[in-house]
């Protein structure tokens, strides 16, 4: 038994006690008496069932019965009781009790007084930059180990602010699904003076980033469980207590600050994001989203590192994306790119911290969207190839040669390998000019072009042919075609023992089509490495023969000359004609 049932019963044995002694004593005083004893014995008859009733009493001669005035304290001992009982199940409430109890009794109900209705600018126009200061000052002197709790202090500094801002004031969730990007990012924040938000964020700023983390997943839970109550919550769920709107408005406020003063903050909750199913679905999309963009606010580099590591997997995960979820998506990411100066900020931080913004799975996803197949576009696909060079260039910057570079060569020939290999011909033109980009700019990827060859034999027909197709804009990008020339060779040996053993017959006309290609590519490189092999004779040849006209030139220069051009003498000191 529960403490309310216990409770109850108890008022009710109380209250039946009481009235029963009550009324015995009430009946014991209007009995007659014989003889002074009350305890005398006493005749007792009882009227026949039969006997005919006598004429009606006027009702009122009522009033002047005894028995009037006890039936009326029963009455009002059992409204009492059901009063008391009604308090003990509802809990100790303030207003709604007292006016129940007062109609019952009846007295006049006692109207409650309504707050006046606010605004979120009016609310965010009442507090004062210089109060908003001495209050963090006061809290951080206070609770001096406890930056959590000082945290939350703040929410509910901006809370009491907004104390009279109603829900249909802040429709928040109403704002995020109809509105774009541009419009949603600047909620709540716009109504807030620039010296409460600078008093604000500065203060933010010398907390640590476990605190602020801790915060921001207190405040993601707040505002997934009012979107629950917004959705109706799902069968068998846990019911949650819905936010009055002016604690939203100010979560909402605070939350904006933080992640705008220290994305990082953001960033370092990814693996909790991604683990927990409380964080992802297509209704929390425009949450993330909204998340993204106050990032972006404060640091573009840190806001499109969020877009590729929470947003782009979305677009090609096996659930799905709906056309209102990639239109959200793409906004996030116009709205990143269309920055004043972003494309130098986002080239100069291609590199965060040790990662690149758009590493090479990313750039796989980004090739996969831009370049669909010709049944598979939409509306969207324009917009992504839109967006997709400045991306990719993001993706391939770096210093050239740097080991760093290397490895991110060697991870994007294997993705542009699989890219190739899918036959779609948008993306496998894209994907092979990103392969011949590997090519020149990490020597170790024709070893690994080698070991890739036979196992992948279509797409390495397909970049085969790009390189014969376009061999004068290519080749000038090698600093060596030394190396391209040792891999083609080795080739042609495959080639030659694939199409010995017979054992491939279905790879047949792909062989004959790599050699044919493989044997353009070597003469394109022969007549090239040809023409500059004769432009150093002719040039020696005229210095030969200058130096023989001056007649100054010495047997020991003579040397030093043909071995700079990797020229053989003769023993008569003359250059040997080969």
């Amino acid at each position: 038994m529960d403490v309310n049932s216990a409770l109850i019963e108890s008022i009710l044995r109380e209250q039946d006690e009481a009235e029963a002694d009550k009324y015995v004593k009430k009946m014991a005083s209007t009995a007659p008496v014989q003889n002074g004893d009350a305890y005398a014995w006493q005749t007792v008859s009882y009227h026949k069932r039969n006997r005919r009733p006598s004429r009606p009493i006027p009702p009122d001669s009522f009033a002047d019965l005894p028995t009037a005035d006890v039936f009326r304290s029963i009455e009002l001992h059992s409204e009492d009781r059901r009063r008391r009982i009604r308090e003990a199940q509802n809990g100790d409430d303030g207003s709604d009790a007292e006016v129940a109890g007062a109609a019952e009794n009846g007295e006049p109900k006692k109207v409650k007084l309504k707050k006046p209705k606010m605004t979120v600018a009016e609310g965010a126009s009442k507090i004062d930059s210089a109060h908003l200061g001495a209050f963090l000052a006061e809290i951080t002197e206070v609770y001096q180990s406890q930056q959590d709790i000082q945290l939350l202090r703040l929410a509910d500094y901006f809370g009491r602010a907004f104390s009279s801002v109603c829900a249909p004031q802040f429709p928040w969730f109403k704002i995020f699904k109809e509105s774009t990007v541009s419009k949603m990012v600047e909620i709540p924040l716009s109504h807030i003076s620039e010296n409460v938000y600078k008093t604000s964020v500065d203060w933010i700023g010398q907390r640590s980033t476990e605190a602020l983390g801790s915060f921001v997943l207190w405040s993601l839970d707040c505002i997934l469980a009012d979107l629950s109550n917004h959705q109706g919550g799902t069968k068998g769920s846990k019911k949650v207590v819905q936010q009055p709107s002016r604690c939203q408005v100010a979560i909402f406020a605070v939350l904006a600050m933080v992640v705008r003063r220290k994305p990082d903050v953001l960033i370092s909750l990814f693996p909790v994001m991604r683990e927990s199913s409380k964080y992802q679905g297509q209704d929390k999309l425009p949450l993330t989203v909204w998340l993204i963009t106050q990032a972006s606010q404060g640091d573009l580099v840190a806001g499109l590192y969020t877009w590729v590591h929470l947003l782009l997997p979305l677009l090609c995960s096996k659930s799905g994306c709906n056309p209102q979820s990639r239109d959200l998506i793409l906004q996030s990411v116009e709205r990143i790119l269309s920055s004043p100066k972003a494309r130098p900020i986002l080239l100069n931080g291609a590199v965060r911290k040790g990662e690149r913004i758009v590493p090479p799975s990313a750039l796989d996803l980004l090739m996969r969207v831009s370049f669909p197949s010709p049944s598979a576009r939409d509306k969207a696909t324009e917009r992504f190839e839109a967006v997709y060079p400045t991306l990719k260039e993001i993706s391939l910057a770096g210093s050239p040669g740097s080991k760093t570079m290397r490895q991110v060569a060697q991870k994007i020939l294997n993705y542009s390998v699989k890219a190739v290999k899918k036959g779609i011909p948008g993306l496998s033109k894209e994907a092979s000019s990103i392969f011949i980009w590997c090519l020149t700019h990490c020597p170790k990827c024709y070893k690994q072009w080698d070991m890739l060859y036979l196992d992948n034999l279509d797409a390495s027909v397909i970049v085969l042919k790009k390189l014969s197709d376009e061999w004068k804009e290519h080749s000038v990008k090698h600093t060596s075609l030394d190396l391209l020339r040792e891999t083609i060779k080795s080739f042609r040996e495959k080639n030659e023992k694939a199409l010995a053993n017979g054992d491939v017959l279905v790879h047949h006309s792909l062989l004959k089509d790599a050699d044919k290609y493989c044997k353009l590519i070597l003469g394109q490189s022969s007549q090239g490495h040809g023409c500059m092999k004769s432009m150093v004779l002719v040039s020696v040849a005229l210095a030969m023969g200058a130096a023989i006209m001056s007649q100054n030139i010495q047997p020991q220069d003579l040397k030093k000359l043909a071995a700079m051009f990797n020229f053989p003498l003769t023993i008569n000191g003359g250059i040997s004609q080969n």
